[in-house]
């Protein structure tokens, strides 16, 4: 169906607010295609180029932005703010004083009054480098001639001692020299010259952080995001620092940055930075009071705990995202829904907070499988709920907000028959599509998703039957290459040693992925290789068919998903660039066998990469396995979950390593 240029628009920023910046691109483009001075369009893709570095080439597009209408402040202070950055400080005043002519007020004017002072009253030099001279140096650098790009700017920097862009190219050559402090001194210099300078801010969080100073590091990132909320690079950074690190004192700026990065679709994978949000937030006396509470058992009206939650957009946001693995918060929202279920028919009116934690949790638990077990009297309490529920259905009633999202935290609410009669209101709204519309989506793109052969081999059928019944991981965010880079850069970055150089001249490589699971694999090689064009596989129509939707979903066009075992990879007569099969050949009843066709598969000169799991690094889960065996437990979701108590209350050591 084709978009209007309202609809296109939209589209497109919502493109452009989670993220995907090519498919806002696109969005953007097609706009200025069909109408090539609409103001919104043209503003916005100004904006999508500062955020990429490409500050020159905004500047026709804040310009035609402002030719199609000049009463939005906003425009004016992206093409001041450009003008800026590109130290074109004369041109930034002449704008400003249109700016004041034209009438422009609000917010957005004063930010530019603000902005516009800052060079003026700090810069007792008016002359700045000419564009020409800067691009000069950059290229001295891109180049890698890193000794005269310092020779020059140095020399340069007599000439205009109080140019930020002239520094912070200075601190970037120290850098890439490996003089690291006094790389951070020059930075540190930009900034007390315009405070407001992110670049700078961000440039020093990178030296930190390969000085292993993380926590310093994510500071400079934070501030750099705070000061530019569109910084792409810095929220990808900040992700990679704050993998592994536990932070010991609080900071609620700093959570309200990781609420602003989970926002984003492809700038990370909330399970790499879950356990360091976990250390911020249980650092809040709110939160510390209740984990303790509900520890002893002495835990206060649910909704007196739920109101101190509600002061935690963090907590609520990563109950959205992605399984929260911390035992303490596992018990106290298992109190909490059960709580909530038994005092269901007493609320009369849900007040808001309340409703937003019931659809935080029901997420999270629809997220993690529904992995938290329930009591008896649970069991009662739900069984008591989906009859009145179904009563409603057939007295032509809709249930309250409050029952819908308190059965979708014991169960998905496409398991419920009545589930085509409910009406997606507001307050459900985040669930519902969760729950039922995507895992409609899923069903209807499993028809379409071509099958290689029928699958014949015993170990690959189990497989499959495993994934089909549960297609694992689910996810919703991912962490994604901000540009698709040649082979020959993933080398270079990857310290990877190239032994035939054919494959760095492959312009457009095509990839085998070869057990996509439900998308993460084949979504991230598709966004990393530059002209790539995958083929993702996998046993599981399921899984293949959540693979699809996240790719549509993140605007990636360049995957075909096929159901196939790697056993009958041969069949797609085809060769590729470049295979990749991680997690999967040690799963098989012979996984040489598995190698041998995917060798088969492989252009001569390409690239294979293998991941295993380790027999002897998982010895912990060789055991628990054998111990499984020897009680007699079944694959059930109740002696899974029942199975799972037991490790939890253990202090035997190899229970505790899975905790």
């Amino acid at each position: 169906m084709e978009l209007t240029i309202d609809q296109a628009l939209k589209k497109g920023v919502e493109a452009h607010k989670a993220g995907k910046l090519e498919e806002a691109d696109r969005y953007y483009t097609a706009i200025l295609k069909a109408q090539p001075k609409h103001p919104d369009a043209n503003h916005n893709m100004g904006v999508l180029a500062v955020g990429v570095g490409k500050v020159q080439e905004a500047l026709p597009f804040f310009k035609s932005a402002l030719e199609a209408n000049k009463s939005i402040a906003q425009f004016w202070y992206s093409y001041i703010d450009a003008l800026i950055k590109l130290e074109r400080l004369d041109d930034a005043k002449a704008v400003f004083n249109q700016a004041k002519n034209n009438g422009a007020k609000g917010d957005g004017f004063d930010q530019i009054e603000k902005k516009i002072a800052l060079p003026t009253s700090q810069n007792s030099n008016d002359q700045t480098p000419t564009t020409s001279q800067i691009q000069s140096l950059i290229d001295l650098y891109a180049q890698g001639q890193l000794q005269q790009a310092l020779a020059d700017s140095s020399l340069l920097l007599t000439k205009f001692p109080n140019s930020v862009n002239l520094l912070n190219i200075i601190g970037a050559v120290n850098q890439g020299l490996g003089k690291l402090e006094e790389a951070i001194e020059v930075y540190k210099k930009a900034i007390s010259l315009n405070p407001g300078y992110a670049e700078a801010y961000y440039n020093m969080g990178v030296i930190l952080q390969d000085q292993g100073k993380l926590e310093e590091a994510i500071e400079a990132y934070n501030k750099a995001l705070s000061l530019k909320p569109d910084f792409a690079v810095a929220y990808t950074n900040m992700g990679v620092a704050l993998t592994g690190i536990i932070f010991n004192k609080p900071n609620r700026d700093l959570q309200k940055t990781l609420v602003s990065l989970l926002d984003k679709e492809r700038y990370i994978r909330p399970l790499d930075i879950v356990k360091a949000a976990i250390s911020l937030l249980k650092l809040e006396p709110t939160l510390q009071k209740n984990l303790q509470l509900v520890d002893a058992g002495v835990i206060e009206s649910p909704h007196d705990v739920i109101s101190d939650l509600s002061e935690l957009p963090l907590l609520h946001k990563l109950m959205s995202v992605c399984p929260l693995p911390d035992l303490e918060l596992e018990k106290l929202f298992k109190q909490l829904r059960a709580s909530i279920l038994e005092n269901i028919l007493s609320l009369e009116e849900a007040p808001p907070e309340l409703l937003r934690f019931q659809s935080a949790l029901a997420l999270q638990c629809f997220t993690n499988e529904y992995i938290y077990n329930q009591t008896k009297e649970e069991g009662k309490n739900l069984l008591a709920l989906e009859k009145i529920v179904e009563h409603k259905f057939e007295d032509n009633e809709q249930p309250t907000p409050q029952e819908i999202l308190a059965l979708a935290s014991y169960k998905a609410l496409n398991q419920y028959g009545w589930h085509h009669s409910l009406l997606a209101a507001d307050e459900i709204h985040e669930v519902f599509t969760r729950q039922v519309d995507e895992q409609g989506t899923e069903n209807d793109l499993k028809s379409g998703i071509p099958v290689l052969e029928e699958i014949t081999d015993n170990v690959s059928l189990k497989v499959r039957e495993q994934y089909e019944e549960n297609p694992y991981p689910r996810w919703v965010n991912l962490q994604l290459r901000l540009q698709p880079a040649p082979i020959s850069k993933v080398a270079s970055e990857t310290d990877l040693k190239i032994y035939d150089e054919r494959i760095i001249s492959v312009e457009a490589p095509h990839i085998l992925v070869a057990g996509c699971g439900t998308g993460q694999h084949s979504i991230s090689s598709a966004a990393r290789f530059k002209s790539s064009k995958v083929v993702a596989i996998d046993l599981s129509l399921s899984s293949l068919a959540y693979s699809q939707r996240k790719t549509k979903e993140l605007g990636i066009e360049n995957i075909e998903y096929i159901q196939a075992d790697i056993l009958n990879a041969g069949k797609l007569n085809r060769q590729f660039d470049i295979i990749e099969s991680a997690g999967v050949l040690h799963h098989m009843d012979n996984p040489m066998a598995g190698w041998r066709v995917l060798v088969d598969c492989l252009k001569p000169g390409g690239l294979m990469s293998i991941g295993l799991y380790s027999e002897l690094a998982r010895h912990h889960i060789v055991k628990i396995r054998e111990e499984i065996k020897q009680l007699g437990f079944g694959s059930s979701d109740e002696e899974m979950k029942c199975f799972r108590d037991s490790i939890i209350a253990s202090d035997k050591e190899h229970h505790k390593m899975v905790l």
